[in-house]
């Protein structure tokens, strides 16, 4: 009985092939845009992994510096005490030339006598480019003695490093942007003699050695954590793309639940002539749970499939805007992990269990004999509304609990979902109350009947349109926050980038060859030198300016003393970025350890958009006081327009400077908006997705609930409306109720977008931004949610205009 019973189960999807393909489409959809953002964000993740371990092995123990290098004084007494540590230096060099503009290469010295991780460069050298010979070993002579060796990554570019730099030797062993030599090149590199970064403790240590605490009692014992720095900088971003996942799973669901409700409703009747054969009622929910699991996993295939390829077009875009917001390396080739595969699989089955759970529960109450009518189901889903309602008003009080409650950025993700959720709740209840006050504004009786139609029809179109409010209000709250940073970009570029030229000199020497040239023309060169250091185990470039008036008219601060510029100029106070402001929990006023012996009073604090790391602003004079062998190549030129075409002639013929020494100010922001405009092409490609899984669902409401139409209609047309003018109303209604949930989603998208900005981006990126409006965007999301809903009504509305009118008549003849 149990095969026969299953089999009349299953004949429901032969009869309505349409519902079943929108079943598994859903699921489907669903399941693709978690899986590509899990798989994007695995990709990530080991590569992070990946890059860390090759330079730090997991589990390794360091000593450490909290306040900045240690002294080789104590690495030496260290030693004789007969302890075995391989020294480490790491720093930065920057590479001027890429496509993109200025990217940090991470220099790393070791002790190649003592790391562990020479043995794996040795084996994995792949080319050595100074003689093109891939058959020479490497010997200790060639890496110890000048001018020593580097080891690199095949893809990473050092063409724009103007260094001397020794052979170099091409390995994937090495993670990319990172050049790893002995001790001794690394410190001739990055011109700090006789520094270490780090002492890496070796497993091997002799009994009876005297306590690290006692000896060393300013250096601190740690392990390393495999990735930490890394992952730790990009969490928010991965935390972002997670949420847009959940959000596109969440609006997927919706085509579930309304489909897998609707295929409960229409096969009462069989479920009810199934139990008077005596089939029993566990038997039967346990039979419908089969079938739809087996839907599940087809559609979880398919959804893996398709997440797979999303995440393989998302993937390079999301590569380059980690490495152009953080700084990360992320491999652009997608692998296929079991990780976000059984995650994939298991939100399937989750989603199918969420979105089935009501179903499944009001089956297993189904009456042996009767069912429930029409009329009084539509009352229960009205209750329904109610408690759903008071749900979402619950969720909205808690969201705005929790900024004032918890900190960081789990809280504002909490805050931003709880907010949604509750928002989407209580649509259909204000949708229901919007259109009975259209019902007693109505004057005819063809509108009175449209406004109750719709009221009426609610209960099957609220998931559909709660998923709609999402996707706009998503839509609305990224594009605030996307444009609003966009806008503010610009503004801080034409503060930032004030010098009509920038000019970077082949060789230090040459700047005293031209600047008195420049300044018998009565050009302004101003010096861009800084010193790479770090601050709290990041990187931080700290900058010389002289005392020029561009900097006092143009620099975009947000806190200074009345005398900033003076400070800064006579050596007494530093400026700082918002980053580091944020990151030290510095104001103007404390005090800023940049080295062991070196402190400054911060005189302001100042923006510094798209860049993840802290930074710091002295005078020149200060600067090259402690930091005294910097290089002097780049300059900023202040001229008139005019003249920027004429001096770069001149320059070039009279010092044989190339082309690429010289990039005007609107080349340089071009390139910065091109790198900013990449940076968000991942967020609109998911508020796309997003945008088109809510149509869709739509779309699906409205095709399933397209049989239940005919008793509703059909009593209309008999009183004289004609099908076309039915099917026309049929459009309006889908479009009214789109429009009013758009309208709906503008309050909530602000309130997204102000949360974006005021709590999300600050913890992401160290940054607050100010909040801009922009109704012409609202306006093209209206009409598109508009457009939406009329293309979703489209085909219903066509069938209607079509059915032959002895369909309609066939409503009354038959039983309801």
């Amino acid at each position: 009985m149990r095969a026969a019973a299953f089999s009349a189960i299953l004949s429901h999807w032969r009869q309505h092939p349409l519902q079943l393909a929108m079943l598994i489409t859903g699921l489907a959809l669903a399941t693709a845009l978690w899986s590509a953002v899990q798989a994007i964000n695995a990709e990530a993740r080991a590569s992070y992994a990946e890059a860390a371990a090759r330079i730090s092995p997991s589990g390794q123990r360091y000593l450490v510096n909290p306040e900045g290098d240690i002294n080789i004084s104590q690495y030496v007494a260290l030693r004789r005490e007969g302890w075995q540590l391989s020294p480490i230096l790491i720093g930065d060099l920057t590479n001027q030339q890429t496509g993109s503009g200025r990217r940090r290469l991470e220099m790393v010295g070791i002790d190649i006598l003592s790391h562990p991780m020479m043995e794996r460069l040795s084996e994995a050298g792949t080319a050595t480019e100074s003689d093109g010979d891939t058959s020479v070993a490497l010997s200790p002579a060639d890496l110890l003695l000048a001018p020593g060796h580097l080891f690199l990554h095949p893809e990473t570019d050092v063409t724009g490093l103007d260094l001397d730099l020794p052979p170099t030797t091409r390995s994937t062993a090495v993670p990319r942007d990172v050049l790893i030599s002995d001790i001794a090149t690394a410190a001739r590199l990055l011109a700090r003699p006789d520094a270490i970064s780090r002492l890496m403790v070796l497993d091997a240590q002799p009994s009876g050695l005297r306590s690290l605490g006692e000896l060393v009692p300013d250096l601190r014992l740690q392990s390393a954590s495999t990735g930490a720095d890394t992952a730790q900088l990009t969490r928010s971003f991965h935390l972002n793309l997670t949420a847009f996942g959940l959000l596109s799973f969440a609006v997927g669901l919706f085509i579930v639940q309304g489909t897998i409700a609707l295929g409960i409703e229409q096969r009462r009747g069989m479920f009810r002539s199934l139990r008077s054969l005596g089939l029993p009622l566990n038997t039967l929910v346990w039979l419908v749970f089969t079938e739809l699991l087996a839907i599940t996993l087809v559609a979880a295939l398919l959804g893996l499939i398709l997440g797979y390829l999303i995440a393989a077009a998302l993937l390079p875009g999301v590569s380059a805007t980690l490495s152009g917001l953080y700084g990360a390396s992320v491999d652009g080739s997608l692998n296929l992990r079991p990780g976000w595969v059984l995650s994939g699989l298991a939100m399937a089955l989750a989603g199918m269990m969420l979105a089935g759970g009501q179903s499944w529960y009001s089956l297993s109450r189904l009456p042996i004999l009767a069912a429930p009518a029409a009329t009084a189901r539509g009352q229960q889903a009205l209750r329904g509304h109610r408690l759903s309602a008071a749900t979402g008003a619950l969720m909205v009080l808690a969201a705005a609990a929790i900024p004032v409650l918890f900190d960081g950025l789990l809280a504002g993700f909490v805050f931003l979902g709880c907010l949604m959720l509750g928002a989407a709740l209580l649509l259909p209840l204000a949708l229901s109350r919007l259109a009975l006050v259209g019902t007693r504004m109505a004057r005819g009786p063809v509108t009175l009947w449209l406004w109750a139609d719709m009221r009426a029809q609610l209960p099957g179109l609220s998931l559909a349109l709660m998923a709609l409010l999402l996707a706009l209000a998503t839509n609305i709250g990224v594009g605030t926050m996307v444009s609003s940073f966009r806008l503010t970009f610009l503004g801080w570029l034409d503060q930032r980038l004030a010098s009509e030229l920038y000019m970077t000199l082949p060789r230090d020497e040459m700047a005293d060859e031209v600047l008195p040239w420049l300044a018998e023309r009565g050009i302004r060169a101003l010096p861009i030198r800084h010193s790479d250091e770090r601050y709290s185990g990041a990187p931080m470039d700290v900058y010389g300016v002289v005392d020029d008036s561009t900097y006092r008219d143009n620099w975009p601060l947000l806190q200074a003393d009345a005398t900033v510029w003076q400070q800064v100029a006579d050596g007494s106070g530093a400026l700082i970025n918002e980053q580091l402001a944020r990151r030290g929990d510095l104001e103007t006023g404390d005090l800023l350890q940049i080295a062991p012996d070196w402190n400054m009073r911060i005189a302001g604090v100042y923006s510094d958009y798209g860049n993840p790391n802290p930074q710091a602003i002295v005078g020149l004079a200060t600067l090259l006081e402690h930091r005294p062998l910097i290089e002097n190549r780049r300059f900023g030129l202040r001229l008139p327009v005019e003249d920027v075409a004429r001096l770069r002639r001149q320059l070039q013929q009279d010092f044989d400077l190339p082309s690429s020494a010289f990039i005007d100010q609107s080349a340089l922001k071009r390139q910065s908006l091109a790198i900013f405009d990449r940076t968000f092409v991942v967020t609109g490609a998911l508020n796309l997705l997003t945008f088109g899984v809510a149509g869709f669902a739509m779309l699906t409401s409205l095709l399933t609930l397209w049989s239940q139409r005919l008793p509703q209609l059909a009593p209309i047309w008999a009183m004289g409306l004609t099908r076309r003018q039915l099917a026309r109303y049929e459009l309006l209604r889908s479009v009214i109720l789109a429009g009013l949930t758009a309208l709906l989603a503008l309050p909530l998208g602000l309130l997204l977008g102000w949360a974006l900005l005021a709590v999300v981006n600050v913890e992401a990126f160290g940054w607050r931004l100010p909040m801009f409006l922009f109704p012409l965007d609202w306006l093209r999301l209206f009409l598109m949610a508009l457009a939406a809903a009329a293309l979703a009504a489209a085909l219903p509305a066509r069938r209607l205009s079509k059915l032959k009118p002895a369909d309609l008549l066939r409503v009354f003849a038959s039983e309801r």
